[in-house]
């Protein structure tokens, strides 16, 4: 176990993954958070018309996938659906028959590649891409082939698996989010080198509201020293064109901002102070380089939720203590009400009743206090059919605590 702090011994990493992968930023890269449906047309189309529409060829790599001849064959088929000539390239360790080496290195398939103009990665396990097209760190023919598709100006996809290589650095194994936030952090275990395809500056992770994965996502950025992360939530996606940033799907992202968070080194446990979150929603946009954010338009038809305005007036009256902050969705929901009820601070807990095998601080948990501050507003409609809200600059605070062992006792009968 070792303390989440940013450690000079990643830097050498860092600017090695500076030079190989942020050097271009010519295409468009496509963040799917996993679970994508078949009927997403959304995202879906949105791939076939980034690269080219109607005709446009596009490879598909299930390298990551536990099947990659059926994982292969449903992304084929989605993306005909929608006009693409799409070709699985059979380059996955989990392939029968087939010889890794020899396929990385094929003239042919790798023509196949760079005559396309999009690139697909499946979901799975992420550790799979990078160990195959990235051996030590060391691109392949393969690899190369795609970076030529993406700094021509061509799209490179991937849900789940295929969205966690898109950063330089990225979650290799990392399930468990309380162990990341209680400080389990080794290098090609917990974490590793991604293919880089956001640029150097963007954190990216999946299926992150379902997951809770806002625990592991701000210890990783403190350790490996980013300020901006996204977190895509399942069957949406993040459009990345150079610093603008799109949502779509069927929900939204978690921007993180760390550019104003502080730690105190003296306690023996992740903590951070100052972080600011936000929630953009299907058919938001970010430009990451202003640092603005523009609601959809739908939603700006509607009027701005400001709780410094003098005419503020809450919709939500509910006050709850959050149990399980990295529960489905927990923390968007606490957002929601940070912005739109009476309560000007929420807060809640991250802690396992019954500790897993291993772990070293069964006792600790982490209370996360999201707070108002400058800058805090939002948007609400209904006009998609659901309860939609937009919500900009929360505050957040986490803070580890003692958990009492049990944590309740049964009433005696009298």
């Amino acid at each position: 176990m070792v303390a989440m702090s940013f450690p000079t011994r990643f830097l050498s990493v860092l600017l090695c993954c500076l030079t190989a992968a942020g050097a271009a930023h010519a295409g468009t890269a496509i963040v799917i958070g996993g679970a994508l449906k078949s009927d997403n047309d959304a995202v879906w189309q949105r791939v076939v018309d980034e690269a080219g529409g109607a005709g446009a060829h596009i490879a598909v790599f299930a390298t990551a996938a536990a099947n990659p001849e059926r994982s292969a064959a449903q992304i084929v088929a989605s993306l005909s659906r929608h006009g693409a000539i799409a070709e699985a390239i059979p380059v996955a360790p989990r392939l029968k028959g087939v010889d890794l080496a020899a396929t990385l290195a094929n003239p042919a398939l790798i023509a196949k590649v760079t005559a396309s103009r999009g690139v697909f990665f499946s979901g799975g396990a992420q550790e799979l891409i990078v160990d195959t097209l990235q051996p030590g760190g060391e691109p392949t023919p393969m690899l190369k082939a795609i970076r030529q598709v993406f700094d021509g100006g061509g799209v490179v996809a991937g849900t789940s698996a295929g969205a966690a290589i898109m950063s330089r650095m990225m979650f290799r194994d990392a399930q468990d989010n309380l162990q990341i936030l209680k400080g389990q952090w080794r290098e090609r275990r917990e974490y590793d080198r991604g293919l880089g395809f956001v640029g150097p500056d963007l954190f990216v992770d999946q299926h992150f509201l379902k997951r809770g994965r806002i625990g592991r996502m701000l210890p990783a950025m403190r350790a490996l020293g980013y300020r901006t992360g996204l977190g895509v939530e399942e069957n949406s996606a993040i459009v990345v064109k150079g610093h603008e940033v799109e949502v779509i799907g069927a929900r939204g992202a978690l921007l993180v901002d760390l550019s104003e968070a502080s730690s105190d080194a003296t306690l023996p446990y992740f903590n951070l102070r100052g972080a600011l979150l936000s929630y953009l929603d299907r058919g938001d946009r970010h430009d990451l380089k202003t640092g603005i954010s523009t609601p959809a338009a739908h939603k700006l038809r509607e009027a701005r939720i400001d709780p410094a305005a003098s005419d503020y007036k809450p919709y939500l009256q509910a006050d709850n203590y959050f149990l399980d902050m990295l529960g489905d969705g927990t923390i968007v929901t606490a957002m929601a009400q940070l912005l739109d009820s009476p309560a000007t601070e929420v807060r809640g807990l991250a802690y396992r009743v019954t500790p897993r095998p291993g772990d070293t601080a069964p006792d600790i948990g982490f209370e996360f206090r999201l707070r108002r501050g400058p800058g805090l507003v939002g948007w609400f409609s209904g006009a998609l059919g659901g309860e939609d809200y937009t919500v900009l600059k929360a505050r957040l605070d986490v803070v580890p605590v003692r958990m009492a062992s049990p944590l309740f006792t049964p009433i005696a009968a009298r």
